[in-house]
């Protein structure tokens, strides 16, 4: 079913315990594109924009494609941060031994 983008309506649901509120927003700069935003119910005011709105978008399409864009979300958060070593001041370096060949 192809509806254009003028008629997708803010939508809600519900995925592993998690409300998702998900609604099209036109960035206030001329020319840009729709775009989908969502938040979560316990995620506070932090909102996601992950990806364009399209006239072939359905409320399953976009479903999908959040909740997959939330579990690569949560995967990246899940994993160590990376430690780089402490910064050390290069040691100077170590002149070669003199090897005397007449010893």
């Amino acid at each position: 079913m192809m509806r254009s983008i003028d008629k997708l309506k803010d939508f809600e649901f519900v995925d592993q315990g998690r409300k998702f509120y998900c609604s099209v927003e036109v960035p206030s700069l001329a020319g840009m594109r729709p775009w989908w935003w969502f938040r979560l119910e316990t995620g506070g005011s932090t909102r996601y924009a992950p990806f364009e709105a399209s006239a072939n978008d359905t409320e399953q399409s976009v479903r999908e494609r959040i909740i997959a864009y939330y579990a690569e979300l949560l995967a990246t958060e899940a994993r160590p941060a990376y430690q780089r070593p402490v910064w050390q001041k290069p040691k100077p370096a170590v002149p070669p031994a003199i090897v005397n060949p007449a010893a």
